[in-house]
């Protein structure tokens, strides 16, 4: 598959993502814990078949010290032992936020509940917003037709500088 547009390149998309870049910087400088940034980007990425966004997340959270064996479970979260409640209310809450047309009513009773019995207003705001941000990510990167596999952690961060 060859991308469609480079839009790191195009003076309109480049504009757009670095302020689309600067409102990720403030769900980063919140209290939400980094690895569960990351954790739930890569969750959206996945059920969203975004393969840049997940060769990305994958990337700068091991960089962050993310191990492999709980970056590898991400996927099957359910069936594994490696993630804290917390993680798994913020995993669950992603997949619900992510899969609004599946789901029909978006974000369970059960799962708000998890999330806020783990997250405080601030982290919960932080987890909403970072829900939206990703999954716009994800639909800019499969459009334009992205392809995963070459990302270098902190090129991102980089090319918006």
């Amino acid at each position: 598959m060859e991308t469609r547009i480079n839009l790191f390149e195009n003076p309109v998309a480049a504009t757009f993502f670095k302020r689309f870049a600067n409102a990720g910087l403030v769900i980063q400088q919140s209290s939400l814990p980094y690895s569960v940034q990351e954790l739930v980007s890569l969750r959206a990425s996945q059920i969203n078949g975004c393969g840049w966004c997940i060769d990305m997340h994958t990337k700068e959270a091991t960089a962050a010290g993310e191990s492999a064996v709980r970056l590898h479970l991400v996927a099957a979260w359910r069936e594994s032992t490696v993630f804290t409640e917390a993680e798994r209310a913020a995993l669950a809450f992603a997949e619900e936020g992510t899969r609004l047309a599946d789901a029909h009513h978006g974000v369970s009773d059960e799962t708000w509940a998890q999330v806020r019995k783990h997250f405080d207003d601030d982290q919960v705001a932080a987890l909403i917003c970072q829900v939206g941000l990703i999954n716009a990510a994800n639909r800019f990167a499969v459009i334009a037709h992205q392809s995963g596999g070459s990302y270098e952690a902190g090129s991102f961060a980089a090319a918006l500088g």
